[in-house]
Protein backbone atom coordinates (compact mmCIF):
# COMPACT_ATOMS: atom_id res chain seq x y z
CA UNK A 1 0.00 0.00 0.00
CA UNK A 2 1.39 3.44 -1.46
CA UNK A 3 1.53 5.82 1.77
CA UNK A 4 -0.23 8.44 -0.67
CA UNK A 5 -3.01 6.20 -0.82
CA UNK A 6 -4.17 6.88 2.41
CA UNK A 7 -4.94 10.74 1.49
CA UNK A 8 -7.66 9.77 -0.39
CA UNK A 9 -9.63 8.53 2.50
CA UNK A 10 -9.38 11.66 4.14
CA UNK A 11 -9.69 13.54 0.48
CA UNK A 12 -13.17 11.33 0.53
CA UNK A 13 -14.27 12.54 3.72
CA UNK A 14 -13.08 16.45 2.97
CA UNK A 15 -15.20 16.09 -0.32
CA UNK A 16 -18.23 14.74 1.00
CA UNK A 17 -18.35 17.24 3.95
CA UNK A 18 -18.48 19.91 1.21
CA UNK A 19 -15.26 21.49 2.13
CA UNK A 20 -13.26 23.42 -0.02
CA UNK A 21 -9.68 22.06 -0.05
CA UNK A 22 -6.96 22.76 -2.42
CA UNK A 23 -4.68 20.27 -2.54
CA UNK A 24 -4.72 16.60 -2.05
CA UNK A 25 -1.86 15.84 0.64
CA UNK A 26 -0.87 19.32 1.89
CA UNK A 27 -1.56 21.69 5.12
CA UNK A 28 -4.03 23.38 4.75
CA UNK A 29 -7.76 25.32 6.39
CA UNK A 30 -10.83 23.74 5.34
CA UNK A 31 -13.37 26.12 6.66
CA UNK A 32 -16.97 24.90 7.20
CA UNK A 33 -19.30 26.55 4.58
CA UNK A 34 -21.81 29.35 6.29
CA UNK A 35 -24.62 27.21 5.10
CA UNK A 36 -23.77 24.37 6.93
CA UNK A 37 -22.29 25.86 9.80
CA UNK A 38 -19.67 27.52 11.83
CA UNK A 39 -15.41 26.66 12.53
CA UNK A 40 -13.03 24.78 10.61
CA UNK A 41 -11.55 21.74 10.18
CA UNK A 42 -7.50 21.98 9.98
CA UNK A 43 -5.16 19.33 8.47
CA UNK A 44 -1.36 18.89 8.75
CA UNK A 45 0.51 16.88 7.13
CA UNK A 46 4.41 16.97 7.97
CA UNK A 47 5.55 13.94 5.97
CA UNK A 48 3.81 11.80 3.81
CA UNK A 49 3.12 9.20 5.53
CA UNK A 50 1.19 11.44 8.32
CA UNK A 51 -1.74 13.34 8.54
CA UNK A 52 -3.17 15.25 11.35
CA UNK A 53 -6.80 16.37 11.42
CA UNK A 54 -8.05 19.03 14.19
CA UNK A 55 -12.07 19.36 13.97
CA UNK A 56 -13.18 22.46 15.90
CA UNK A 57 -16.68 23.05 14.28
CA UNK A 58 -20.31 23.56 15.09
CA UNK A 59 -22.77 22.28 12.72
CA UNK A 60 -26.18 24.08 12.18
CA UNK A 61 -27.91 21.06 11.50
CA UNK A 62 -28.03 17.05 12.18
CA UNK A 63 -26.39 15.46 9.19
CA UNK A 64 -24.91 12.35 7.72
CA UNK A 65 -22.27 11.53 5.15
CA UNK A 66 -21.62 8.63 3.34
CA UNK A 67 -18.13 7.53 2.56
CA UNK A 68 -16.67 4.61 0.34
CA UNK A 69 -13.20 4.03 -0.10
CA UNK A 70 -10.71 1.21 -1.31
CA UNK A 71 -7.58 2.08 0.50
CA UNK A 72 -6.69 1.32 3.76
CA UNK A 73 -5.39 3.12 6.78
CA UNK A 74 -4.87 3.57 10.89
CA UNK A 75 -6.29 6.52 12.38
CA UNK A 76 -6.34 7.34 16.09
CA UNK A 77 -9.23 9.81 17.18
CA UNK A 78 -9.63 11.53 20.45
CA UNK A 79 -13.23 13.51 20.98
CA UNK A 80 -12.94 16.33 23.23
CA UNK A 81 -15.91 17.51 23.03
CA UNK A 82 -19.09 16.44 21.26
CA UNK A 83 -19.97 13.33 19.25
CA UNK A 84 -20.69 11.85 16.33
CA UNK A 85 -21.43 8.26 15.23
CA UNK A 86 -20.20 5.66 12.62
CA UNK A 87 -22.39 3.06 11.17
CA UNK A 88 -20.06 0.44 9.44
CA UNK A 89 -21.48 -3.11 7.66
CA UNK A 90 -24.61 -2.41 10.02
CA UNK A 91 -22.64 -1.94 13.06
CA UNK A 92 -22.65 1.44 14.98
CA UNK A 93 -20.00 3.21 16.90
CA UNK A 94 -19.90 6.29 18.90
CA UNK A 95 -17.41 8.94 19.06
CA UNK A 96 -17.93 10.52 22.81
CA UNK A 97 -16.06 12.82 24.42
CA UNK A 98 -12.61 12.00 26.66
CA UNK A 99 -12.58 9.09 24.51
CA UNK A 100 -9.78 7.89 22.54
CA UNK A 101 -10.55 5.27 19.89
CA UNK A 102 -7.92 3.42 17.27
CA UNK A 103 -9.44 2.36 14.13
CA UNK A 104 -7.95 -0.04 11.41
CA UNK A 105 -9.75 0.53 8.36
CA UNK A 106 -9.72 -1.57 4.87
CA UNK A 107 -11.27 -1.08 1.76
CA UNK A 108 -15.04 0.36 3.79
CA UNK A 109 -18.61 1.89 2.97
CA UNK A 110 -19.17 4.10 6.00
CA UNK A 111 -21.85 6.77 7.47
CA UNK A 112 -21.43 9.34 9.47
CA UNK A 113 -24.07 10.95 11.47
CA UNK A 114 -22.98 14.36 12.88
CA UNK A 115 -25.33 16.02 15.47
CA UNK A 116 -26.40 20.01 14.98
CA UNK A 117 -25.88 22.92 17.26
CA UNK A 118 -23.18 20.99 19.16
CA UNK A 119 -19.86 21.71 19.25
CA UNK A 120 -17.47 19.13 17.82
CA UNK A 121 -13.89 19.37 19.05
CA UNK A 122 -11.72 16.53 17.83
CA UNK A 123 -7.89 15.48 16.96
CA UNK A 124 -7.35 12.72 14.24
CA UNK A 125 -3.96 11.41 13.24
CA UNK A 126 -3.94 9.12 10.53
CA UNK A 127 -1.23 6.73 8.95
CA UNK A 128 -0.74 4.16 5.94
CA UNK A 129 -0.93 0.63 6.67
CA UNK A 130 3.18 0.29 5.80
CA UNK A 131 3.98 2.84 8.26
CA UNK A 132 1.87 0.81 11.02
CA UNK A 133 3.26 -1.88 10.60
CA UNK A 134 6.89 -0.53 10.96
CA UNK A 135 6.34 1.09 14.05
CA UNK A 136 4.98 -2.58 15.55
CA UNK A 137 8.35 -3.70 14.76
CA UNK A 138 11.29 -4.11 17.48
CA UNK A 139 14.69 -3.25 16.81
CA UNK A 140 14.97 -6.76 15.51
CA UNK A 141 12.27 -6.39 13.19
CA UNK A 142 9.80 -8.74 14.88
CA UNK A 143 6.36 -7.57 15.58
CA UNK A 144 3.95 -8.98 17.67
CA UNK A 145 1.18 -7.41 16.07
CA UNK A 146 0.43 -6.27 12.37
CA UNK A 147 -2.73 -4.50 10.88
CA UNK A 148 -3.41 -7.77 8.81
CA UNK A 149 -3.66 -9.91 12.09
CA UNK A 150 -5.18 -7.52 14.12
CA UNK A 151 -8.10 -6.79 11.18
CA UNK A 152 -8.32 -10.38 10.15
CA UNK A 153 -9.71 -10.28 6.73
CA UNK A 154 -12.39 -7.39 8.49
CA UNK A 155 -13.33 -4.16 6.87
CA UNK A 156 -12.99 -2.40 9.99
CA UNK A 157 -11.75 -2.77 13.90
CA UNK A 158 -11.80 -0.63 16.55
CA UNK A 159 -10.34 -0.18 20.01
CA UNK A 160 -11.68 2.49 22.45
CA UNK A 161 -10.21 4.00 25.90
CA UNK A 162 -10.63 6.65 28.10
CA UNK A 163 -7.90 9.30 27.16
CA UNK A 164 -4.93 9.14 29.57
CA UNK A 165 -4.15 12.02 31.33
CA UNK A 166 -0.30 12.23 29.44
CA UNK A 167 -2.34 12.24 26.36
CA UNK A 168 -4.69 15.26 27.61
CA UNK A 169 -1.56 17.19 28.06
CA UNK A 170 0.09 16.61 24.55
CA UNK A 171 -3.14 16.97 23.19
CA UNK A 172 -3.62 21.11 24.40
CA UNK A 173 0.03 21.32 23.39
CA UNK A 174 -1.34 20.35 20.06
CA UNK A 175 -4.15 22.70 20.31
CA UNK A 176 -2.62 25.76 20.88
CA UNK A 177 0.33 25.28 18.11
CA UNK A 178 -2.22 24.58 15.47
CA UNK A 179 -3.19 28.65 16.05
CA UNK A 180 0.21 29.90 15.59
CA UNK A 181 1.69 30.88 12.11
CA UNK A 182 4.95 30.01 13.48
CA UNK A 183 4.46 26.59 14.32
CA UNK A 184 6.80 23.95 12.67
CA UNK A 185 6.02 20.56 10.87
CA UNK A 186 8.43 19.08 13.24
CA UNK A 187 6.65 19.86 16.50
CA UNK A 188 3.37 18.88 15.19
CA UNK A 189 4.96 15.72 13.77
CA UNK A 190 6.70 15.03 16.85
CA UNK A 191 3.84 15.58 19.47
CA UNK A 192 1.54 13.30 17.05
CA UNK A 193 4.46 10.73 17.17
CA UNK A 194 3.92 11.00 20.96
CA UNK A 195 0.86 10.40 20.52
CA UNK A 196 1.07 7.40 18.79
CA UNK A 197 3.54 5.58 21.06
CA UNK A 198 1.49 6.14 23.62
CA UNK A 199 -1.76 5.17 22.56
CA UNK A 200 -0.60 1.79 20.96
CA UNK A 201 1.06 0.49 24.34
CA UNK A 202 -2.27 1.15 26.31
CA UNK A 203 -4.36 0.29 22.96
CA UNK A 204 -2.53 -2.98 21.31
CA UNK A 205 0.97 -3.86 23.01
CA UNK A 206 -0.29 -3.99 26.86
CA UNK A 207 -3.92 -5.83 25.46
CA UNK A 208 -1.38 -8.38 22.96
CA UNK A 209 1.13 -9.42 25.26
CA UNK A 210 4.04 -11.37 23.83
CA UNK A 211 5.36 -12.31 27.58
CA UNK A 212 4.79 -15.98 27.56
CA UNK A 213 4.78 -16.26 31.59
CA UNK A 214 2.02 -13.23 31.28
CA UNK A 215 0.14 -16.04 28.49
CA UNK A 216 0.65 -18.12 30.99
CA UNK A 217 -1.11 -17.05 34.52
CA UNK A 218 -3.71 -14.52 32.42
CA UNK A 219 -6.94 -15.62 30.45
CA UNK A 220 -8.22 -13.50 27.75
CA UNK A 221 -11.05 -12.96 29.87
CA UNK A 222 -8.44 -12.13 32.84
CA UNK A 223 -6.76 -9.64 30.63
CA UNK A 224 -10.41 -7.81 29.75
CA UNK A 225 -10.86 -7.38 33.58
CA UNK A 226 -7.82 -5.55 34.94
CA UNK A 227 -8.09 -3.33 31.60
CA UNK A 228 -11.90 -3.12 33.21
CA UNK A 229 -10.00 -2.31 35.92
CA UNK A 230 -7.82 0.72 34.98
CA UNK A 231 -10.73 1.96 33.18
CA UNK A 232 -12.36 2.11 36.81
CA UNK A 233 -8.92 3.95 38.82
CA UNK A 234 -9.52 6.57 35.53
CA UNK A 235 -12.91 7.56 36.05
CA UNK A 236 -12.87 6.97 39.90
CA UNK A 237 -9.75 8.98 40.56
CA UNK A 238 -11.07 12.05 43.02
CA UNK A 239 -12.25 8.52 45.11
CA UNK A 240 -10.74 5.12 44.07
CA UNK A 241 -12.37 2.29 45.59
CA UNK A 242 -9.99 -0.31 47.42
CA UNK A 243 -8.37 -3.00 45.82
CA UNK A 244 -10.83 -5.42 47.09
CA UNK A 245 -13.82 -3.48 46.09
CA UNK A 246 -12.15 -2.79 42.69
CA UNK A 247 -11.70 -6.45 42.36
CA UNK A 248 -15.71 -7.49 42.94
CA UNK A 249 -16.57 -4.68 40.57
CA UNK A 250 -14.59 -5.89 37.46
CA UNK A 251 -15.45 -9.85 38.55
CA UNK A 252 -11.75 -10.86 39.29
CA UNK A 253 -10.54 -11.90 42.58
CA UNK A 254 -7.63 -9.07 44.49
CA UNK A 255 -4.77 -11.14 44.40
CA UNK A 256 -4.59 -11.94 40.39
CA UNK A 257 -5.48 -8.33 39.51
CA UNK A 258 -3.12 -7.26 42.11
CA UNK A 259 -0.64 -9.43 40.58
CA UNK A 260 -1.77 -9.29 36.94
CA UNK A 261 -1.97 -5.53 36.99
CA UNK A 262 1.45 -5.47 37.62
CA UNK A 263 2.28 -8.04 34.87
CA UNK A 264 0.08 -5.63 32.31
CA UNK A 265 0.74 -2.15 33.13
CA UNK A 266 4.08 -2.31 35.27
CA UNK A 267 2.77 -0.85 38.18
CA UNK A 268 1.07 -2.00 41.18
CA UNK A 269 -2.44 -0.89 40.87
CA UNK A 270 -2.43 2.15 43.58
CA UNK A 271 1.32 3.57 42.02
CA UNK A 272 -0.66 3.47 39.07
CA UNK A 273 -3.22 5.27 39.64
CA UNK A 274 -0.49 7.78 41.78
CA UNK A 275 1.08 7.93 38.47
CA UNK A 276 -2.19 8.97 36.69
CA UNK A 277 -3.55 11.42 39.23
CA UNK A 278 0.18 13.30 38.82
CA UNK A 279 -0.26 13.91 35.23
CA UNK A 280 -4.00 15.16 35.03
CA UNK A 281 -3.32 17.70 37.84
CA UNK A 282 -0.11 18.88 35.49
CA UNK A 283 -3.03 19.13 32.52
CA UNK A 284 -5.14 20.95 35.24
CA UNK A 285 -2.36 23.15 36.01
CA UNK A 286 -0.91 24.01 32.79
CA UNK A 287 -4.03 25.08 31.38
CA UNK A 288 -4.43 27.53 34.61
CA UNK A 289 -7.86 26.39 35.55
CA UNK A 290 -7.48 25.58 38.88
CA UNK A 291 -5.11 26.60 41.67
CA UNK A 292 -2.72 24.05 43.66
CA UNK A 293 -5.51 23.26 46.49
CA UNK A 294 -8.13 22.96 43.78
CA UNK A 295 -5.74 20.67 41.94
CA UNK A 296 -5.21 18.80 44.87
CA UNK A 297 -8.80 17.76 45.18
CA UNK A 298 -9.93 17.34 41.49
CA UNK A 299 -7.48 14.46 41.63
CA UNK A 300 -8.26 13.12 44.96
CA UNK A 301 -5.41 14.38 47.37
CA UNK A 302 -7.45 15.31 50.56
CA UNK A 303 -3.80 16.81 51.86
CA UNK A 304 -2.20 19.83 49.60
CA UNK A 305 1.21 19.60 51.12
CA UNK A 306 1.24 16.36 50.79
CA UNK A 307 -0.35 16.80 47.31
CA UNK A 308 2.75 19.45 46.58
CA UNK A 309 5.45 16.83 47.72
CA UNK A 310 4.48 14.33 45.71
CA UNK A 311 4.07 16.51 42.44
CA UNK A 312 7.61 17.59 43.40
CA UNK A 313 9.20 14.22 43.19
CA UNK A 314 8.20 13.02 40.05
CA UNK A 315 8.41 16.18 38.09
CA UNK A 316 11.21 18.29 39.95
CA UNK A 317 9.75 21.57 40.89
CA UNK A 318 6.85 22.76 42.98
CA UNK A 319 3.07 22.79 40.99
CA UNK A 320 2.62 26.41 42.38
CA UNK A 321 5.35 27.64 39.84
CA UNK A 322 2.68 26.46 37.22
CA UNK A 323 -0.01 28.76 38.96
CA UNK A 324 2.82 32.21 38.88
CA UNK A 325 3.51 31.26 35.31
Amino acid sequence: MMAEDFHQIYNAFFDGFQLSRRYADRTEQLPVPRHAGEGALRRFVPRPDLEIVISDYTLSRNRQLQVRTDSAMVELSFCLQGKRELNISGTRHEFRANRCTLQLVDRFHAQFDFDGNQPMLAVGIGIPVATFDRFMEDFEGKRSVDFAKLVNRRSFRLFEQTIEPAASVILQQMLDASYSNETRKIYMESKALELLSLSFHTLLWDREPDDKHIRSKLSKNDLEKIRQAREVLLHRMDSPPSLLELSRTVGLNDFKLKIGFKEVYGHTVFSYLREKRLEKALLLLQKGQVNVNQAACVVGYSNPSHFAEVFREKYGFNPGELVRK
